[in-house]
């Protein structure tokens, strides 16, 4: 079996509950509330078992400027772009064809201000 080299990612919040609506209505999914020495949202993890959360806590800032981690937009990234305005955030990259039928990506900014990607293989 062949592993993935990302294990986990965390995304600063300010306001945990917007953040976690924000992810849950875009993507469609339920976010796992837990208390692991901060507050977090756990995304559900999929066959590969790369997972990660939106989290509170001190020392973390939310972001723009910095790494920029994908998430997966299914069934269409069309359809998760039509659902960021409405959840509060913003598009910043619109929807743009990969070459090689690498599929499509986008960039937005979250509730809190971070600049994530979202990727499809579909339009």
């Amino acid at each position: 079996m062949s592993m993935s080299a990302i294990s986990w990612f965390e995304l600063p919040a300010h306001e945990l509950n917007r953040a976690v609506k924000f992810y849950e209505t875009i993507l469609a999914v339920s976010l796992r509330r837990e208390i692991i020495g901060d507050e977090m949202g756990i995304f559900p993890s999929g066959e590969m078992g790369v997972s990660g959360c939106v989290v509170k806590s001190e020392g973390y800032e939310p972001s723009a400027k910095g790494a920029v981690v994908y998430l997966q937009a299914e069934p269409t990234l069309g359809t998760v772009l039509s659902r960021v305005g409405p959840a509060g955030g913003q598009i910043v990259v619109p929807a743009t064809e990969l070459p090689q039928g690498m599929g499509f990506y986008a960039h937005i900014l979250d509730t809190e201000g971070n600049r994530v990607g979202l990727h499809s293989m579909k339009a």
